[in-house]
């Protein structure tokens, strides 16, 4: 007998699922989940750690610099021409690409800086696990980078920041690669190569000091294989041309754009020129003893955990002191990247803080370990949780001491909102010392390519190789709207720019207002 018409009334097309079907759904939930969890949680930590810098306009002077690039950028004036600087113009790419998507604020380069932090402690997570490193180093590695990446003038989205999620996501495939090669016997693919080059070649853009470890990422790729004796040498040397390639590819296509245009000469003096006529002047051997001493005792904790990893595992085999050792090897690229300058600023050791940061959470690791197998995960959090917060805290302790959008008004905004009550759609005005970033608060026009106060009244403008005493002068014989002069950094000025403005100031022009300054008035001059 057949039993066609013996099916209930839920068979046919019309039938619900079945039950079986739900696990599967269930089972791509928990996954998609599972993907997301740790972006989020890098991305929450990172504003976490990162949110009190919203309560300031200026937390480094250069930001400043690549706003007012960016903006001018947007409006079709391009950077290096219109408004000079001694790098890249990766770094104003980044800012034109993210004020463009979020809107013109000062809000939208802090979400920046929280974004690309947040991406970079996420591909050091994916580092550790590469490498073998269980999920909770490879979890504390990540946050621990972040707490530590508001130290040091970190807070502000500067170079380091922007470029760190390319280095540390091209770290992380030149390991697998390597990882591959030792344990598998398998050679460097293409699809690997090809990622690598072209994020190493977009942090080379933003600045060319991440050469040494762009290297190290390409002998990860290569080296293991060639011991193994799974890559020939001939195809070793076609990889490293395209290598060389693919990371050379941004800043040729800037190149090609800005010849096209016919500022190729302004391309090159600004990217690579001015560069090198900035590391021709280094600080003493005591003046850079002296940052690296300041810069290793911010980051004490760090470096005493990377210590006691580096003794439990600088010298083992095994997964744990590869990892520690290729660290290690890192942290040495960075500190070259960070002497090549010469200048040895605190936000160059930005770059120590993915390595460090690896090599602390091994250490967290080994000395949560001592506690017993029982206690040793909970003893591992704790400790991870503490030295974070110990990081976070000196920074927040500074900006709740100094108390800016916090306690009293920020100074830079108060500057900004006086410059544009006396502005004129237009005018422009001339920012003689003070933060460049007012420029684009206030939105004033420019009286110079050289907005930087640094490269024109300063002491760095054998940078710019012109004659910065006249340009001066040209600048206030156009009789700006507004000369603004911070008389706490008047001993900032090069002495013959600081006689021009008194001379000038004094014939011309008259003290319009003032605005009170942490370290004195900053002074708004009009014409007479």
């Amino acid at each position: 007998m057949s039993t066609t018409y013996l099916r209930g009334p839920e068979a046919g097309p019309l039938a619900r699922p079945r039950a079986g079907m739900r696990p599967a759904a269930r089972g791509a939930a928990r996954a998609l989940a599972g993907a997301a969890l740790i972006p989020l949680l890098m991305l929450g930590a990172a504003l976490l750690f990162r949110g009190i810098g919203f309560t300031v306009a200026v937390i480094d002077t250069d930001e400043g610099l690549y706003i007012v690039q960016a903006r001018e950028w947007l409006r079709g004036n391009w950077p290096l021409v219109a408004v000079w600087d001694m790098h890249p113009i990766g770094a104003p790419a980044v800012y034109a690409a993210a004020i463009g998507l979020f809107g013109d604020s000062i809000a939208t380069i802090r979400l920046l800086g929280i974004l690309c932090t947040a991406l970079a402690g996420w591909a050091l997570y994916g580092l550790v696990r590469v490498a073998g490193g269980p999920r909770p180093v490879a979890l504390a590695a990540g946050l621990l980078y972040l707490a530590q990446s508001v130290l040091l003038f970190g807070l502000a989205t500067n170079t380091e920041v922007l470029f760190a999620p390319a280095v540390v996501a091209t770290m992380a495939l030149g390991l697998r690669a390597a990882m591959r090669a030792l344990e598998g016997g398998e050679g460097p693919r293409w699809s690997e190569l090809v990622p690598m080059g072209l994020m190493m070649g977009m942090a080379f853009s933003i600045k060319p000091v991440v050469t040494p470890e762009g290297c190290l990422a390409f002998a990860l790729l290569t080296f293991p294989a060639l011991w193994r004796r799974v890559l020939r040498p001939g195809r070793f040397l076609a990889l490293a041309a395209a290598y060389a390639a693919l990371v050379l590819t941004p800043t040729a296509l800037f190149g090609i754009a800005y010849a096209l245009r016919g500022h190729f000469a302004e391309f090159l003096d600004g990217s690579f020129l001015a560069p090198l006529r900035y590391s021709m002047a280094r600080l003493t051997l005591p003046e850079a003893a002296q940052r690296l001493q300041t810069a290793a005792m911010v980051l004490l904790w760090p470096m005493v955990l990377a210590g006691l990893a580096l003794a439990r595992w600088g010298l083992r085999r095994g997964r744990g002191g590869r990892l520690a050792r290729i660290a290690l090897l890192w942290f040495a690229c960075g500190s070259l990247a960070i002497i090549g300058p010469g200048f040895f600023y605190p936000h160059y050791f930005l770059i120590w803080m993915p390595p460090l940061a690896v090599l602390a959470a091994l250490g967290a690791w080994r000395l949560a370990r001592l506690a017993g197998p029982r206690r040793a995960m909970a003893a591992f959090a704790a400790l991870v949780a503490v030295v974070a917060v110990e990081l976070w805290r000196q920074e927040a302790t500074v900006r709740v001491g100094r108390g800016h959008g916090i306690w009293t008004p920020d100074p830079v905004q108060e500057v900004a909102k006086a410059v544009k009550a006396r502005l004129r759609p237009g005018e422009a005005i001339f920012v003689a010392n003070y933060h460049p970033v007012i420029y684009a608060m206030a939105d004033a026009a420019l009286p110079t390519r050289f907005v930087f106060p640094a490269h024109l009244t300063g002491g760095f403008t054998q940078v710019a190789d012109i004659d910065t005493d006249a340009e001066v002068r040209r600048i206030l014989a156009t009789r700006p709207r507004l000369v603004l002069v911070d008389r706490g950094w008047w001993w900032h000025l090069r002495p013959s720019a600081a006689a021009i403005l008194t001379e000038v100031l004094e014939r011309d022009y008259m003290l319009e207002a003032t605005v009170a300054e942490e370290r004195g008035p900053v002074e708004l001059w009009r014409p007479k």
